[in-house]
């Protein structure tokens, strides 16, 4: 659990500031469970040049209540919690500070979003939040103010932790969790699950993580795990201490992220998916005649490959349905093995490639537009795809034929401007199973659109 804060203050000499206002949002890595807002009498003046930035003034605080009147509402909201702030040293320093006037030693852990930015947004003009938030087109409201500052603070980290691959901070808060006592039941866990889209993530009481995987229903999947007979099952049975989820709404950003996090994280028990996800691979060849073949074989990284496919029989599936769409002929496509005529000539739905009935250039140009449809060669494109909210939509960036990575927006303008797109990008490895799992994807759903730019 997170508790996202952000204080303003009287200014003044150090440690000597007052709290004129906090808000504190609790975040449970997924939605917002709690929140706290309140003006604060700090019984001292306010600098003036902090009432010119805050708009917060002396007379709005004489009748707002005093510090040890919602301390102890402040301690519920970031009991068992780290602190997130944008500039956590000043926050957690104005804190404790206050608390200490009282005779209380207040101490918690901290994620400082200044310095997590520096880490997962390198070379950025500036990291104030104003420019920061900016910059990744996070809309922000009543700036200076603690609870428009907090709010943009939270986006900020829902967008940190995306970009947080190697899941360290995932982590960090799992120890933390450790640190706290006895692991939850298996049941337990799974009523914490949603039945939604996404990548879920098995831990054990190290806080390490033996086992990702996606689902379309986390929560079915997971109970299917701690129910399963499989020595797989019976291992994630025997040492999970807890799963923690990330909702993705789209399924082929859940895909993604599942073969990239098994690819940085290399859990224990996902030896399997290291290997590629695709063996099967269609390539071109020109027969003897001058005409474009299409060879379904086994993957071979010395080719160059036009996609590829999980089973042999998605492999067929798909010839079947291209050889129909672009007027290909069955034996070109090693659907129909014959010396002669193709099947389709004698029931006249072929006309006649098989037999070179047609110039070899006019059949040549048929294939080549199939492989220019599935294939991303120099192509910059969006594959915009649902969001993990009604409000939201998903999208996968491919620029210059290499996937770059994937994001999730609110506004439109967030996609339109490349330099802001750039910013908001989750970066991923450009490999074969990840171009594979965006071209398998497009083919077999229908809720996906691509803007090409």
């Amino acid at each position: 659990m997170y508790a996202i804060l952000d204080i303003e203050t009287t200014g003044g000499q150090f440690n000597e500031e007052g709290i004129t206002e906090i808000a504190i949002y609790k975040y449970d890595g997924h939605e917002v469970v709690d929140q706290f807002i309140s003006l604060v009498n700090p019984e001292i003046p306010i600098q003036p040049f902090v009432v010119k930035l805050t708009g917060i003034n002396n007379a709005m605080l004489q009748g707002a209540p005093k510090f040890f009147e919602i301390a102890k509402r402040i301690i519920e909201m970031t009991s068992d919690c780290i602190i997130v702030a944008h500039n956590a040293t000043f926050d957690y320093r104005i804190l404790r500070t206050e608390f200490r006037r009282l005779g209380y030693d207040f101490e918690s852990k901290t994620i400082c979003t200044v310095e997590l930015a520096k880490k997962l947004i390198p070379e950025q003009a500036s990291y104030s939040l104003g420019k920061l938030v900016r910059a990744l087109g996070i809309p922000i409201a009543d700036r200076h103010r603690a609870s428009g500052d907090a709010i943009a603070t939270l986006k900020l980290f829902k967008m940190l932790l995306e970009k947080d691959v190697e899941k360290k901070i995932l982590q960090d808060y799992i120890k933390l969790e450790v640190e706290k006592g006895i692991a939850p039941k298996l049941l337990d866990i799974v009523s914490s699950l949603p039945a939604k889209t996404g990548v879920y993530y098995i831990h054990n009481e190290a806080g390490n993580l033996i086992y990702i995987g996606k689902s379309r229903n986390i929560k079915k999947r997971v109970n299917q795990h701690f129910t399963g007979n499989s020595t797989k099952c019976k291992k994630i049975q025997a040492t999970v201490f807890t799963v923690t989820y990330e909702e993705t709404g789209s399924e082929l950003i859940a895909l993604l992220k599942e073969s990239e996090a098994i690819k940085v994280n290399k859990p224990i028990l996902n030896r399997a998916q290291r290997k590629s996800i695709f063996p099967w691979a269609l390539y071109q060849e020109v027969d003897k005649n001058g005409y474009l073949n299409l060879k379904l074989q086994k993957a071979d990284g010395r080719k160059k490959e036009i996609t590829s496919f999980a089973t042999l029989q998605e492999g067929r599936n798909m010839l079947f349905r291209i050889t129909s769409k672009f007027k290909l002929c069955q034996k070109y496509t090693g659907l129909y093995e014959t010396q002669k005529e193709c099947f389709q000539f004698k029931i006249k739905e072929c006309d006649g490639a098989c037999i070179q009935a047609i110039p070899n250039l006019e059949y040549n140009a048929r294939v080549t537009e199939f492989i220019t449809q599935h294939s991303f060669e120099n192509q910059n494109m969006l594959v915009i795809d649902r969001g993990r909210t009604v409000n939201e939509r998903s999208a996968v960036l491919i620029e210059n034929g290499i996937y770059k990575g994937y994001t999730f927006y609110d506004l439109n303008y967030q996609i339109t401007k490349i330099e802001i797109l750039k910013n908001i990008i989750i970066p991923m490895q450009d490999n074969r199973d990840s171009k594979k799992i965006i071209q398998s994807h497009i083919r077999k759903s229908k809720n996906v659109k691509i803007h090409k730019f």
